[in-house]
């Protein structure tokens, strides 16, 4: 599963400019040296052919890359494309009056930690288990899992087909991370307002125990986290409804794209009355 994750996550910035054709992928691979031999052998190969069952799903091929030792494993890599202007959308074209879509829940690296503690019974498990349960905790990580290993590939397809003007994969900066720096790439006056958080079941009031995430803040790292995608409000319910048909996955309206009256560089914020939706 690691090595789908890492492909997934690898592919995304591709697909947040509505490029859904890969030309081809380079992978980097870190085995472990601080596993025994037999434990190294069977977590590389696994996190190989994890990495070139989603290329194929992708329809891509891997063409190279580079392996290295390193105290724990990894995997990554690159993803190019060669395309014409009108096959992909560049991310500063927002408008005023946009809907935001969301592709995938928040709050992987909250269902990754929690069990984590579960297994270690350590400080934080303490912290929490009266709150949520072992079962809802492998709930959350198995939707987690299998949201970081889906590929934003049919999301890429749809913002091309329904208008998108622009798009973010929502990564390692969190949602509020990359919608900041999304407007931020706008070159005419405006601002984004997130007013709705999908949240994987149970992870908020996690986050609301442990305080270590900053996941209603927006800032918690999502890897291989869904696409953010703008686009006119009258194609939102038509891009959400075929998102559900193609992939069997919700998506959400999770705010607009507003005017900015204030003479400040254009931003982006969380609305003090946001609804939490729990996934």
């Amino acid at each position: 599963m690691q090595g789908k994750i890492g492909c997934a996550n690898v592919l995304s910035d591709l697909y947040a400019m509505g490029i859904y054709n890969c030309d081809n992928m380079l992978m980097i691979l870190a085995a472990s040296r601080d596993m025994n031999e037999r434990e190294r052998n069977i977590c590389t190969k696994e996190m190989i052919r994890g990495f070139n069952d989603l290329a194929k799903e992708a329809e891509t091929e891997i063409t190279g890359g580079q392996t290295v030792m390193n105290p724990w494993p990894i995997i990554g890599g690159v993803a190019t494309s060669v395309c014409t202007e009108e096959e992909f959308i560049r991310p500063e074209l927002l408008e005023v009056g946009d809907v935001i879509v969301l592709t995938k829940p928040l709050g992987t690296q909250v269902a990754v930690n929690a069990h984590q503690w579960l297994a270690l019974d350590n400080q934080y498990w303490k912290q929490i288990k009266d709150i949520t349960t072992p079962e809802d905790v492998k709930n959350a990580y198995e939707t987690a899992m299998y949201s970081m290993a889906r590929l934003n590939r049919n999301g890429a397809k749809l913002m091309l087909k329904y208008g998108a003007h622009g798009a973010t994969d929502v990564t390692g900066f969190g949602i509020l991370g990359h919608a900041n720096n999304l407007a931020e790439n706008q070159s005419a006056p405006m601002n984004i307002e997130i007013h709705t958080l999908p949240i994987i079941k149970k992870m908020a009031e996690v986050e609301k125990q442990v305080k270590l995430f900053k996941l209603m803040e927006g800032f918690s790292a999502e890897t291989s986290g869904g696409l953010l995608v703008c686009l006119p409000e009258a194609n939102a319910q038509q891009f959400i409804d075929e998102i559900q048909e193609l992939d069997n996955k919700a998506a959400w309206i999770v705010g607009r794209v507003v005017e900015n009256t204030t003479g400040n560089k254009n931003s982006a914020c969380i609305a003090e009355d946001v609804s939490i939706i729990e996934v």
